[in-house]
C-alpha cells in the first residue's frame, strides 16, 4: 500500500462549518483538535448545561434536515479564540465561541438559515474536554478518495468529497480499501491510529456543499451498489504525534 494524506478538515462547530489545515498535532485518545468542540442544541435537545457531557447526533442541529447548513465555511483562530462563519445568505460573523452573547449572536444568524426544520437551533453549548462526534468516543474519520472517485462513477458525475464532512481525505488506497483497515493500526506522521468501525452515512451527504441542495442519492447509491450506507471509516488515536499533508499512511499491524 503507498497511500497519503491529501487534506486535513475540520468542523469546530457540529454541522456548522468546515475549514482545512495544513497540520495537526493529534492528541492521544483525543479528537481531531478544534473538530466538533462546540454544537447546537435544538429546541428538543437533552444536552444538560449542569451536567456536562457528550451527547448523541439526535441532539443537534445537523444538515440531515437542513441541507443549507453544508454550505457554511469556517476560520478559526485559536490564538485569540474566535470562529468565523461564511454562507452565501449571511453576513460574516465572528464570535468568541466561549462568550454567552457570542453564542446567542451565532444562533440568530444560524436561524434563517434553519428555518423550515422541524426543530429550530435553540442553544450554542459545549462540554469542556469532549468532542461532539457522532461517535461515543473520541473519533477521527478517514475518507479514502478512490471510494469517493467510485461512487462518483456509480451516480455518473462529479461530486464533492467535502458532502462527507471528513477529517482526513486518504490517496492512495484501492477503492473501498479502508474497510480492510478496521481492526488495524496505522500510522501518519509522528502519530499512530486504530481504525474502529465503518461509518454509516445520514441524508446530509445528499446535499451540495455549494449550493445547499440535496441534488445526490449518495445514500441510494451506496446500497443499491454495496449493500450498505456506509462510507469512510472512524479511527481512535493511539499515539499522539504532528501530522501534515503529504505523510504517508503506513498499516503497522
Amino acid at each position: 500500500m503507498s497511500a497519503r494524506l491529501a487534506q486535513i478538515w475540520r468542523h469546530p462547530v457540529k454541522a456548522h462549518g468546515r475549514e482545512r489545515v495544513d497540520m495537526v498535532t493529534l492528541g492521544t485518545g483525543r479528537a481531531l483538535p478544534w473538530d466538533r468542540v462546540w454544537a447546537v442544541a435544538h429546541e428538543r435537545s437533552c444536552f444538560d448545561p449542569e451536567r456536562l457531557a457528550w451527547n448523541p447526533p439526535g441532539d443537534f442541529s445537523r444538515g440531515a434536515s437542513v441541507p443549507q447548513l453544508q454550505q457554511i465555511e469556517c476560520v478559526s483562530d485559536p490564538a485569540h479564540r474566535t470562529l468565523t462563519f461564511h454562507h452565501p445568505d449571511r453576513p460574516a460573523l465572528t464570535i468568541d465561541p466561549e462568550d454567552h452573547g457570542d453564542g446567542c449572536s451565532f444562533i440568530q444568524w444560524v436561524m434563517p438559515i434553519s428555518l423550515g426544520a422541524k426543530l429550530l437551533p435553540s442553544r450554542f453549548v459545549r462540554a469542556p474536554g469532549e468532542s461532539m462526534t457522532d461517535t461515543g468516543y473520541p473519533s477521527i474519520s478517514l475518507i479514502n478518495l478512490a471510494s469517493h472517485r467510485a461512487l462518483e462513477g456509480r451516480i455518473g458525475r462529479a461530486l464533492s468529497p467535502l458532502r462527507w464532512r471528513g477529517n482526513l481525505l486518504i490517496e492512495g488506497l484501492a477503492p473501498w480499501e479502508e474497510f480492510d483497515l478496521v481492526g488495524r493500526r496505522l500510522k501518519l506522521g509522528a502519530a499512530e491510529l486504530d481504525v474502529v468501525e465503518p461509518i454509516t452515512r445520514c441524508r446530509m451527504t445528499e446535499a451540495n456543499p455549494d449550493t445547499g441542495q440535496r441534488d445526490a442519492d449518495t445514500l441510494g447509491a451506496l446500497r443499491r451498489g454495496y449493500g450498505h450506507q456506509d462510507f469512510g471509516v472512524y479511527a481512535r488515536v493511539t499515539a499522539g504525534g504532528a501530522v501534515a499533508e503529504g505523510d504517508t499512511l503506513e498499516v503497522l499491524a
